[in-house]
C-alpha cells in the first residue's frame, strides 16, 4: 500500500487515531507491505505513517521525495546528497524496514542515481532499497539500470504495453538491459502477457487526451508555481497545489509579480490557501516571503504538525 504519512490515502491530514486505525483495518484486510511517504518529506508526518503501520504488524518501506538534482555541482543548492541522505537517516531511527527513493517526477537521471544510489547503500548496507521512477522525460530504463549497477535491491517497470511516459520505465527493457544475473523475470512469459495488455491499452486510447494550444504556458507555470511555493517535492497531494495553482495562473494570465502583489484579494485554489496555511507541514527551507504572508492575511495558521491532537 502507498500511504501518505499523515494523510492516509487522502488530500488532507487526518487525525492520529484515524492513520492508526486505518493501518489497523489495511493490514487485517491482507495489505503487509506498507510503502509511506510524505509529499514534502516532513519528517513528523512520517514519523506518524512509520508507526502507524508498524503497530499494525506492516512491513514499512520508508519513501525519500526525490526532487532538484543532487549531482548539480552548485554548493548552495538545496536538494543535495547530505539532504538526503540526513533524511534516509531519521526514516532508518524511526524503524524503516527499507527505504525507497520515490522520483514521482521522473527527473532522476542515471548519474543522479548512481550518486544516490550508492551513497545510501554505503551507510545503509543491509537495508533494502527500492527505486521508482515514472518514464515522463524518457531516461526511466536508463536511470532504473545505473540504480542497480549501483545497489539497488529492487526497481519498479511496467508491463511494455502500459509503460512509459507518465507510467513506469518498460519492464521488457530492464529485464533485457540487466540480464539473467539480475533478474530471474522470463522474457517469453511477458511477451504473453504483453499480448494481453495490448489489447486492453487500445481500448483505452480513446480517452488518452492530452494537453493541447497552451501546454507550452502550462508547463512554465507550473516552474513559476513551484518557485513561487518554496521549490518543494511534488507529489500527492504537494503536486496537485502546484498544478492548481499554475492552472489558475495561466486561467488569469498573471505574472509573478501580479500574483504575489494581489494574493490577498484573489480567489486562489483551496489547496494553495491550505498548503500555506500549514495544512501539508512545513516546505524543506521554510514557506516563501512575501507570498505566503499575502495569501494568509486575515486567515488562520497551522501550529505544529496538522492534526496532533485532532479527533475525528
Amino acid at each position: 500500500m502507498l500511504l501518505r504519512g499523515a494523510n492516509a490515502v487522502g488530500y488532507t491530514s487526518y487525525p492520529d487515531n484515524v492513520v492508526y486505525a486505518f493501518c489497523q483495518q489495511a493490514y487485517d484486510s491482507g495489505i503487509d507491505i506498507f510503502r509511506v511517504f510524505d509529499s514534502l518529506n516532513y519528517i513528523e508526518n512520517m514519523k506518524l505513517g512509520i508507526e502507524a503501520a508498524a503497530a499494525a504488524g506492516g512491513f514499512v518501506e520508508a519513501a525519500i521525495c526525490y526532487t532538484g538534482d543532487v549531482t548539480n555541482p552548485n554548493p548552495n543548492k538545496k536538494y543535495s546528497i547530505d539532504y538526503y541522505l540526513d533524511y534516509a537517516k531519521q526514516l532508518v531511527q524511526l524503524g524503516a524496514h527499507a527505504l525507497c527513493i520515490k522520483d514521482m517526477a521522473g527527473i532522476l537521471t542515471p548519474r543522479a542515481a548512481t550518486m544516490l544510489v550508492s551513497t545510501l547503500r554505503a551507510f545503509f548496507p543491509d537495508t533494502p532499497i527500492h527505486l521508482h521512477t515514472h518514464d515522463t522525460a524518457g531516461m526511466g530504463v536508463a536511470s532504473m539500470f545505473a540504480g542497480v549497477e549501483a545497489g539497488a535491491d529492487i526497481v519498479d517497470g511496467a508491463i511494455d504495453a502500459m509503460s512509459g511516459l507518465s507510467s513506469q520505465p518498460c519492464l521488457g527493457a530492464l529485464v533485457s538491459a540487466l540480464g539473467k544475473d539480475k533478474t530471474n523475470l522470463n522474457l517469453e512469459v511477458l511477451h504473453i502477457l504483453n499480448q494481453y495488455w495490448e489489447i486492453v491499452r487500445h481500448q483505452y486510447q480513446p480517452f488518452e487526451l492530452g494537453l493541447s494550444g497552451r501546454f507550452a504556458e502550462v508547463k512554465n507555470a507550473y516552474a513559476l508555481a513551484n518557485k513561487l511555493m518554496g521549490d518543494i517535492p511534488k507529489v500527492t497531494p504537494s503536486s496537485k497545489a502546484v498544478g492548481d495553482l499554475a492552472q489558475f495562473i495561466v486561467g488569469m494570465k498573471l505574472s509573478s509579480d501580479n500574483l504575489i502583489e494581489n494574493a490577498s484579494t484573489l480567489s486562489l485554489p483551496n489547496s494553495v490557501v491550505e498548503y500555506f496555511q500549514g495544512a501539508l507541514g512545513p516546505p524543506p527551507g521554510g514557506f516563501p516571503e512575501p507570498f505566503r504572508s499575502n495569501v494568509l492575511k486575515g486567515r488562520p495558521l497551522a501550529d505544529g504538525r496538522p492534526c496532533f491532537e485532532g479527533r475525528p
